[in-house]
Parts: C-alpha cells; structure tokens; sequence
C-alpha cells in the first residue's frame, strides 16, 4: 500500500515509522528541510521538502498512485485543502485529516467533511482523543493506560507492581485457580526497558508494567488482585484550559455528576471564558506553579492533579508540587518522549503521551483487513487490536497453542455472539469472532495476514 504522509513533527514521524515498518511504501511531506532531513536519516522512506496542499508538491510525492493520503501538518486548513486537492486532482482512495480547531466539528456543520463539499472520509481530533483517554484513566485507580474494546465490553489495562501486588513472584499459570471465576488475561510485561509477552510459567516482579486484557464487567474484582482497592478520584485539580483541559472537564461533568473539578488556567481571558464553559467546574486564574494558587485549590485533598497545559516543563513541574503537597495522584501530559525515562524516578504517576493516542487513532484507519480498532502500547513497542476473523483467516479452526508457538502475539478475549470469552490454549476460534489480540511490534505483519481478506472469500 502507498501511503503519503503530510506533516513531519511528531505524530507524521510515528505513523511514516510505523508503516513503513510493516511494509508499506511511504511518502513524507514538510515544509521544514532540518525535519525532512532527519527523517529521510532515520527512516527508509521518500521524505520531500514542499508545501502539503500544492498540486505539484503532491504530483511530486506520486499521489496518482497513492492509496492513502494522511494530513497531519500544523494548519488544520492546510490539512483540509490537500485532502482536497488529494481528491479532487490525483482521486487517492482514503483522506485521513487531522483537525484540532474545534468550531469545525461541531454538529450543526456536520455536512462539512461530506464527499461533495471537503471530501475527508477520516477527520482526527487529538484533544478529544487525549482527553477521554485521560479520562478512562481516572476511572481506574493506578491505571497507567486504559482501552476499550467491543463496545466497552473488554478492557485493556494498564497498571504497575508494588511489593504489596497481591500476586507478585506467582507463575501466571496459577491465576486461573486463584480466580477461577475471573475473567482476565495478562497480555504484556514491561520489565525495565524491555517489553515481553509473557508465558504461563512467568512471574509478575515489584515494578513491572502489567498489561492485561479484563471484562469490563470484572475490573472492579479484578484490581485488588494487583492490589488497588481505592475508588475512583472524587476531587479532581486540571491544571491547564486550553482544549484539551475544557473537553476533559467537560467529559468528567457529563459522566460524572458526583465529581468536584477545579480547572487552574494562566490566562486571564481563557480562563473567563471555559468558566463560561464549564456548567460545575471551579475556574482558578494563576499559574499553578504558584503553591498559594494550589493551596486555594485545596490540593491536598484532591485525589488527582492532572497537567495538560502546553509546556512540558510546567506539566511536570506543577503534578510533582501537586503531589509533594497532598495529591494522591499526579498525572502530567508529556510531549517530549525523552522524559518519560526520569518522569517516574522523580514521582511522577503517569505521563500521558498525546502522540500515542494520536496516533492509534489512525492507524484504525489504516491497517489492513477486518481489523476494527489498533492501539499501540509504549510508543509502540507493542500493538493490540481488536479484529473480525473470517472464514478464510489461518486464525480458523485451530486451538490458539498453534500460535504462541510462533511467539509476539497472544489472544486476549474472544467476543462471541456478545458473549465474552477468556482464551486458553485449547480455545477454537470461529468465523466471525471478534479477536482482540496484542502483538509485537516485529510481528505486526503476520496479524494482520491472520485477519486479511483473500480474494476466494467474495
């Protein structure tokens, strides 16, 4: 598949990595020669120096023969217009745009981005995404990562281990007799640098990362089990109002009535006007670096300080003075992946990636086959989907054992006739299951050839 990316900061630099990594052949496109430069070092691909929306900068990048046409510059409007003339010029198949002014995407415009007007099949909003992220993470207590899949039903967790983790240096095997009833299935391990998918016989150690897969209905069973009783945060501090802070705000109001919301913003007139915005938050002008400011929030009763404003350093420095304070739980949105080696050595709880969230949000859209939903785990190291196996899929008709021998992927639910089903090695799958499976990032082209569709299907 060829795909040609425009936009080479972050989240462009991450999808060009990963799917020129899974074979395909990719095209990147920027303004900025030092970005183009690096990338065309660090990465086998084509990476050009041009203007997104121009018709001969496209022309250039093979657009007439391109199957898929990315847009994720800075400029929504450059976004938008090269979608366009992707469309309109060169007939590229699939647009995928992000778009993070929000007046674009409200209801009452909803006809905008039809086929006839701007004709962009996928429209990104990043805030969005990265705020309900944030938010399944202050659903669960300690959860360093949350994702839904099938609707809700099945959950991927993840949460890290202390020496009072109820089943730490007990081989997995043994969870299955310990919790007869519980439906849960360890998917992954982070054990200092290095991230496995671990076998029976492999034992969960004081401060590995722990992913698993859970049926939503069991996550409260399921956390004492790795030892976090609390109950979700009730008083909650948002130290930033720009987007991405007014839609967490305003997610935790409609979802959760009980919730006390503080929003600590450093522009006078932003934060006016989210305290226009808001219906019950409580809107603090400062900088909430300031402990007076904190105070008068009452940080130390707050069972979670969340940092989204758009400097790093201010993140950082305003959820470890939170937490120093009082704060049970201090969460900080970190766009520097060069951080996140220290950010917990210094006590930070969770550092929010928004380029991963960004980024998995497309790549759904990308990935080839029945697959439904991609996520990437730590930076993308590993990747779990959910996908629809069919009739013609190897996945068919064998016990799931045949595959872990093969090693990078394991099954982690199995819905079935909106029945949640846990796999174990003797598990069958049938056409037309709904799989969610982890994998490694090495192994991601032999997943989606599990859930490709062959040509004798149809």
């Amino acid at each position: 598949m060829k795909v040609i990316v425009a936009g080479a900061g972050l989240v462009g630099f991450n999808i060009a990595r990963y799917l020129a990594a899974a074979g395909n052949d990719v095209v990147i496109i920027d303004q900025r020669p030092e970005l183009v430069r690096k990338i065309g070092d660090s990465l086998d691909i084509q990476a050009m120096v041009g203007h997104a929306s121009h018709p001969s900068t496209l022309e250039h990048a093979g657009a007439a023969d391109a199957d898929m046409f990315i847009a994720v510059t800075q400029v929504d409007e450059v976004n938008m217009v090269a979608c366009q003339v992707a469309h309109t010029l060169f007939n590229v198949p699939t647009k995928i745009a992000r778009v993070r002014q929000q007046d674009y995407l409200q209801s009452r415009w909803q006809d905008l981005f039809r086929r006839d007007h701007l004709p962009i099949d996928v429209v990104i909003s990043p805030e969005v995404e990265v705020a309900h992220a944030i938010a399944l993470r202050l659903e669960v207590p300690g959860a360093l990562n949350v994702v839904p899949f099938a609707e809700d039903r099945v959950r991927l967790i993840a949460l890290r281990c202390t020496e009072a983790t109820p089943i730490i240096n007990t081989p997995l095997r043994q969870l299955t007799y310990l919790f007869p009833d519980l439906h849960l299935v360890c998917v992954g391990v982070a054990r200092g640098d290095q991230f496995f998918i671990p076998h029976a016989d492999d034992q969960l150690l004081p401060d590995d990362e722990v992913h698993f897969v859970v049926e939503t209905a069991h996550l409260e069973r399921a956390l004492p089990a790795f030892g976090y009783e609390e109950r979700m945060s009730d008083r909650i501090i948002i130290v930033g109002g720009g987007n991405i802070g007014l839609f967490l705000a305003r997610e935790l109001e409609g979802r959760y009535p009980h919730l006390s919301i503080k929003v600590i913003e450093n522009n006078p007139e932003r934060a006016e006007r989210i305290a226009d915005e808001l219906k019950r938050s409580v809107v603090l002008c400062g900088d909430a670096r300031d402990r007076t400011l904190l105070d008068e929030a009452n940080v130390r009763s707050a069972q979670a300080i969340v940092t989204v404003t758009n400097d790093d350093e201010v993140n950082i420095m305003a959820a470890l003075l939170g937490k120093r304070l009082g704060c049970e739980r201090a969460l900080a949105l970190v766009n520097n992946s060069t951080y996140n080696l220290v950010v917990r050595l210094i006590g930070l709880d969770v550092a929010i990636n928004p380029r991963e969230t960004t980024v998995s949000s497309i790549l759904q859209h990308v990935r080839r086959g029945r697959l439904k939903s991609v996520h990437t785990i730590r930076d993308g190291e590993a990747e779990i989907y959910e996908a629809e196996a069919l009739e013609t899929s190897p996945l068919v008709g064998k016990p799931l054992k045949d595959f872990r021998q093969s090693g990078g992927m394991i099954v982690g639910a199995i819905i079935r006739d909106d029945k949640v089903i846990m796999p174990r090695g003797d598990t069958v799958v049938q056409a037309h299951d709904r799989v969610v499976m982890v994998a490694r990032s090495d192994v991601v082209r032999k997943v989606e050839q599990l859930f490709a569709v062959r040509l004798d299907y149809f």
